[in-house]
């Protein structure tokens, strides 16, 4: 497929990307890895009059700790992150979701703040955004504000980002000591999409009870959503697997659960029960 006719520019700051998002009027989108508009473009389901590549901007690059998060820069590549050793030593639940996003070229080319602002209901990072308490740093023409992810995911496709605005890093929160972190995922076979995926992170105190727990779910309804009624059937509970199988029923309660030529919802809902369950049970065997 081939798309409409577009124009090309490129900004060489923030302040500039949002000058050009506003001068093009409504009728303009940023580029970034290009992995997800551009597939999008092909089919026309999206035809922008201009493209704003962003990509050459320095400042939206980097991965760091600040305080007690990881901030990590909105044109970061998967790649980055998946070999990033300050990542797998305080988030590997990120690292694992990231080295298996797409293939070794989306990897390369996708960046974190582009994946996540596109909101693919199918897509890995939105579960690990959501088990890890993330908030977003975004530039507007009104100046910058912060969004934490419980209110950034809104629909398929769809986020709380204000008009002329964009991402310019994600900082995602440190766990409480000796957390266990695991991404699980049942990956389309053909696009490696996530069927379903589930971010959990659980930490347990001394009595073996559960006192922190953060489960994030993707793939299954059209948007990603915390799987909270799993997280309240375990928290202050023994992590056994009697209490593992018994949460992860609760695991479709919170979303929207969908259904597409691939997987009926039934199956879907099955699916998230059955790697709710294997996930949590990895973070017990480990």
């Amino acid at each position: 497929m081939i798309p409409s006719t577009f124009a090309y520019d490129r900004a060489e700051s923030v302040a500039e990307a949002i000058e050009k998002l506003q001068s093009a009027g409504g009728d303009g989108k940023l580029l970034a890895g290009g992995h997800s508009l551009l597939p999008l473009m092909k089919l026309r389901l999206t035809s922008p009059a201009k493209l704003i590549d962003i990509g050459r901007i320095a400042e939206l690059h980097g991965i760091a700790q600040v305080g007690d998060a990881i901030a990590i820069g909105a044109l970061t590549t998967h790649a980055a992150v998946a070999s990033s050793t300050l990542v797998k030593e305080k988030l590997p639940v990120l690292v694992q979701a990231a080295s298996q996003i797409g293939d070794i070229q989306v990897r390369n080319r996708g960046t974190v703040g582009g994946n996540l602002a596109h909101a693919d209901m199918a897509s890995d990072l939105p579960a690990v955004a959501l088990a890890l308490d993330a908030e977003f740093a975004v530039a507007t023409p009104d100046g910058n504000e912060v969004i934490g992810v419980e209110d950034f995911f809104i629909g398929p496709m769809v986020t709380a980002l204000p008009e002329y605005s964009m991402v310019t890093n994600v900082k995602f929160k440190l766990p409480p000591a000796g957390a266990m972190q695991v991404y699980e995922k049942v990956p389309h076979p053909a696009s490696g999409y996530a069927v379903v995926g589930v971010a959990a992170v659980v930490a347990v105190a001394a009595d073996q009870t559960v006192n922190y727990v953060r489960v994030g779910m993707t793939g299954a309804a059209d948007v990603a959503y915390r799987a909270k009624a799993v997280e309240d059937a375990l928290m202050g509970h023994a992590f056994t697997e009697a209490a593992i199988d018994e949460a992860a029923k609760f695991a479709a309660v919170d979303g929207s659960i969908a259904g597409d030529l691939y997987a009926s919802e039934e199956y879907r809902r099955n699916l998230c029960v059955v790697h709710t369950a294997r996930a949590l049970k990895r973070l017990l065997n480990a």
